[in-house]
């Protein structure tokens, strides 16, 4: 069976981001650690950790993942930001282990003028600087996913080979994973919609990267057109995507196992204060596209 959920807020407790998952019929849940629009990262209680492993088990949601903070830039030239950036997420893996989630979800970066061949250089000595810190804490439990982006302004990764350069580049590369974000991938400019494009984009990624290094989806439309290389998320079916794309990838037995998460805007359905939570319409239509192949 399909593994589907959503990106749930941690307001109230890192358990309650479990709760909204369950009420939304979640199988799997993204959350961020803490604020990710400040440096400071409160700690994580030992009990405030249980919580939240209690809570997956008991109602049964498995496949926790995490999101990294926007402010990190692992690309970044100014030798400052590079060195908060590589702390920040040696941060954001330790507190990710200590919940138990198995993976953080990391945009790779930006070059800010500095060219992507010297990006890609930067995010690949960060990623073992990170690896090189974790492990001499003791705390490798968890693994980095880099994500699949849009291509705005000087970002790295909108281009599959942008990824396979940073895994061919580091020096632990078994310890990374990709997350492909929909929405990302069609705005770079891969086209999803019919049989065909799905199958093109499918195996160029698997000839460039290989399948089996993608460990989570995003699932998300998207608001502006292909190639467009702007990141605007709309709710599945409603955007330049299509519902069509969609049905290729739920259906598609080699991504069955692979949790796939929503990260679609939160306002309720039609705009109105009693309208249906998107997350729960946006989950009733993938499962329609798995009954209705």
């Amino acid at each position: 069976m399909t593994i589907l959920g959503a990106h749930q807020s941690i307001a109230g407790g890192y358990d309650r981001s479990v709760v909204r998952a369950a009420e939304c019929g979640c199988d799997c849940v993204q959350l961020f650690t803490h604020n990710t629009n400040q440096w400071h990262a409160r700690p994580i209680s030992p009990d405030e950790a249980q919580q939240f492993r209690d809570a997956l088990t008991r109602h049964r949601i498995g496949h926790p993942l995490a999101h990294d903070s926007y402010l990190i830039n692992l690309a970044s030239p100014d030798e400052d930001l590079w060195r908060r950036s590589i702390r920040a997420f040696v941060g954001e893996l330790q507190r990710a282990a200590m919940l138990g989630i198995p993976y953080v979800v990391a945009h790779p970066g930006a070059h800010t003028g500095a060219g992507e061949s010297a990006g890609i250089k930067r995010i690949a000595r960060a990623l073992d600087i990170v690896h090189e810190e974790v492990s001499c804490a003791g705390d490798v439990g968890a693994g980095c996913l880099l994500e699949t982006t849009a291509g705005q302004g000087t970002t790295l990764g909108w281009r599959f080979e942008h990824l396979a350069d940073i895994l061919a580049a580091v020096k632990e590369p078994h310890r990374l994973g990709v997350c492909v974000d929909t929405c990302h991938v069609f705005a770079a400019g891969y086209p999803l919609a019919t049989a065909d494009q799905y199958s093109a984009t499918t195996e160029n990624f698997d000839r460039v990267i290989g399948l089996k290094k993608i460990k989570a989806f995003h699932l998300n439309d998207s608001r502006r057109e292909l190639g467009s290389r702007v990141d605007r998320h709309a709710h599945i079916g409603q955007g330049c995507i299509g519902v069509e794309a969609f049905r290729h990838l739920v259906n598609d037995p080699r991504f069955r196992k692979v949790p796939m998460y929503l990260e679609t805007p939160k306002e309720k359905e039609n705009g109105k204060k009693d309208g249906e939570n998107m997350d729960v319409v946006n989950l009733r239509v993938l499962r329609e596209l798995l009954k209705n192949r």
